[in-house]
């Protein structure tokens, strides 16, 4: 479960740093930045989702990591 989640908190900050630069490089021509920080709320979404459930079937005993 722990890799999961460092996983996923890693594709989240890929995908925040890759909006970053599309927002700097595009100048507003494209919708790449929109779409990638779209993703990022998605992922964080997912993880804040998976720790819930894991919390909630025991997975996660005592709400640790």
């Amino acid at each position: 479960m722990k890799i999961v989640v460092i996983l996923l908190l890693l594709a989240v900050i890929a995908s925040l740093f890759s909006g970053l630069f599309f927002v700097y490089k595009d100048k507003g021509e494209s919708n790449r930045a929109v779409i990638s920080l779209t993703i990022r709320i998605v992922l964080s979404l997912l993880v804040f989702l998976i720790l819930i459930g894991s919390y909630f079937f025991g997975l996660v005993p005592g709400g640790k990591l």
